[in-house]
């Protein structure tokens, strides 16, 4: 297999007849998917997501792809293609319109359809867009497209295959084999074989979960499951779930009826969806069960069902402020039932213990993934994977969607299948892949690093901006205010020592103040009389003393005044 290295240089001019494709995201991570292919001087997006901020991404909102490996050649982008309505894949598109705003957005109905009411909730107009179906084709410049139907834990999915003068790339987005899907629609895999037949001279591949064996549990296999959480329950069951997830919303509401109970969303993004979903038909809502949060208070517990928005942990999310008992108008109850209907995205996990230890004190009985079957992946297992080979027979193959790990694990799959060694490329972020006569080969890499939203700023936050907070909130800060006279050069005021996060009491500082007095004497005598080295004097004092008795390394700030 080919691997990206460090010493990998930017990649020379494209030959005449290439196709270069250069992914921005996914590749190394679960999130931020975003890939530029390159043919004949013009650009295809496929994708355009965000990644979710870590512990150790303090103040962040969102992480989105780097843009800038081609902000100047906006103007040759012929459409961005949306695989999908996850987060993960349309979420960073009103940032990329905040560059070019007449971007062609080509896909599926609902897809289309969540992208709009987040471009509206950013104050941008919509774009030219182009609502596909599986088994249509069209054409951006050189790209003809033609779209797949698969199987995902959100409806109207679809993979892309793209043909070029280089040959055909299939590119799955997310999907699985379900065979058994609560909304009929299964992965095409007649689609599948007749383009293997054709000839796929590359196959993007989701590897999520290319480490797991077999096959993926059918969604189907959850309503039962449901049925008797509803059936033990003698209180409020309260649904925690991802906002887009309309096919376990739909066993929620199925339960609800069997049992008599009524339902109600909380969390504007759940809301807002499920309205989409239900008015374009993807959601059937059963005349009668579905009621404002509000109206649910009035009911009895037993005849209550919330469905919330906050199964990934979420600080401000409903399940978060109703597990610390800060929510509006729903307050957890001693018998309350509350069901996590997620798995957990990598780098959450803490989140979510703490979410259902917050739940569990107040004395709710918390089903989850790990006690009961109410949540299935939405991804391919290796079966599933090794079944696409087999069916495909691809000549290249570029592992997407995943960690290092899951990448590799698919790699190995492709090999298995008889895909020769040096045609599996595992690539990551930046790194760039081209298409040459039928070969694919690494090909150089681009400088793309994460773009951190934080509130209104975007970009502005840096990786040693994140280590600044890091420390400020692991360590805590001392400030350190020292006047001197500008005529003796000796100390006339302070150390005045101040600390937060490090030490309540500001006595704790007395046995350095002297210390300090002493070096900066030193630093004077030996004629130091700019403020930024008389500063650093301060800061390796404070350092070292703070370190070598307290084990600690707070951010000192070294204040110097002449006066």
């Amino acid at each position: 297999m080919s691997h990206p290295h460090p010493e990998l240089s930017t990649p020379q001019p494209l030959p005449e007849g290439g196709l270069r494709i250069t992914p921005l995201g996914g590749l190394g991570e679960i999130g931020r998917n975003m890939t530029v292919f390159e043919y004949d001087g013009r650009l295809l997006i496929v994708d355009c997501g965000v990644l979710f901020p870590e512990d150790h991404h303090p103040g962040v909102d969102l992480i989105l792809p780097d843009f800038e490996p081609f902000r100047d050649r906006l103007d040759d982008v012929e459409a961005l293609v949306l695989t999908h309505g996850h987060e993960d894949h349309i979420g960073a598109v009103p940032f990329l319109l905040r560059e070019r705003g007449d971007v062609p957005l080509v896909g599926s109905e609902l897809t289309l359809a969540l992208l709009g009411s987040k471009l509206r909730e950013h104050r941008l107009k919509e774009t030219v867009h182009h609502k596909v179906s599986e088994g249509d084709r069209i054409s951006f410049g050189p790209f003809d497209l033609e779209f797949v139907a698969v199987n995902h834990s959100i409806p109207d999915a679809l993979a892309v295959a793209i043909r070029t003068g280089a040959g055909l790339v299939l590119h799955t987005g997310d999907f699985k084999l379900d065979q058994l899907p609560l909304d009929a629609r299964i992965t095409d895999l007649r689609a599948f074989a007749r383009l293997g037949e054709e000839g796929v001279d590359l196959f993007m591949t989701d590897s999520t979960n290319a480490e797991v064996p077999g096959f993926t549990t059918a969604e189907k296999n959850i309503g039962p499951v449901l049925d008797q959480v509803f059936y033990r329950s003698e209180k409020r069951v309260i649904v925690a779930c991802f906002a887009s997830h309309v096919h376990r919303v739909q066993q929620v509401l199925d339960a609800a009826v069997t049992h008599g109970r009524k339902v109600a969303y909380v969390g504007r993004s759940m809301v807002r969806n499920m309205a989409i979903a239900r008015d374009l038909g993807y959601l059937q809502v059963p005349p009668g069960v579905l009621v404002d949060a509000k109206e649910l208070a009035d009911l009895a517990p037993e005849r209550q069902v919330l469905i919330s928005t906050g199964s990934q942990g979420e600080p401000l999310s409903a399940l978060s402020r109703i597990a610390q008992r800060n929510h509006n108008f729903v307050h957890i109850e001693e018998g309350d039932t509350v069901i996590l209907a997620s798995s957990l995205i990598p780098g959450n996990e803490n989140a979510v213990y703490r979410v259902i230890n917050g739940l569990a004190r107040w004395g709710a009985n918390v089903v989850h993934k790990g006690n009961a079957l109410v949540h299935v992946s939405g991804h391919a297992s290796a079966g599933e994977l090794l079944y696409c080979y087999n069916i495909v027979r691809p000549r290249n193959v570029l592992p997407i969607h995943g960690e290092i790990r899951h990448m590799r694990a698919n790699g190995e799959l492709a090999r298995a299948t008889g895909v020769p060694h040096d045609n599996v490329v595992i690539a990551e972020d930046g790194v760039v892949v081209d298409l040459i006569d039928g070969k694919a080969r690494v090909a150089g890499k681009v400088d793309c690093g994460y773009v951190f939203v934080d509130g209104s700023s975007i970009g502005d936050v840096t990786e040693a901006s994140l280590k600044d907070r890091r420390i400020l909130g692991e360590e805590g800060f001392i400030s350190v205010i020292v006047v001197i006279d500008s005529v003796s050069g000796k100390v006339s005021g302070g150390p005045e020592i101040h600390a937060r996060g490090f030490a309540e009491d500001d006595s704790t500082f007395d046995e350095i103040k002297q210390p300090i007095i002493d070096a900066l004497d030193a630093a004077v005598r030996e004629g130091v009389d700019d403020s930024y080295q008389l500063q650093q004097t301060v800061r390796r004092v404070v350092g070292r003393w703070v370190n070598s008795t307290h084990r600690r390394r707070p951010m000192i700030i070294p204040v110097v005044l002449e006066a």
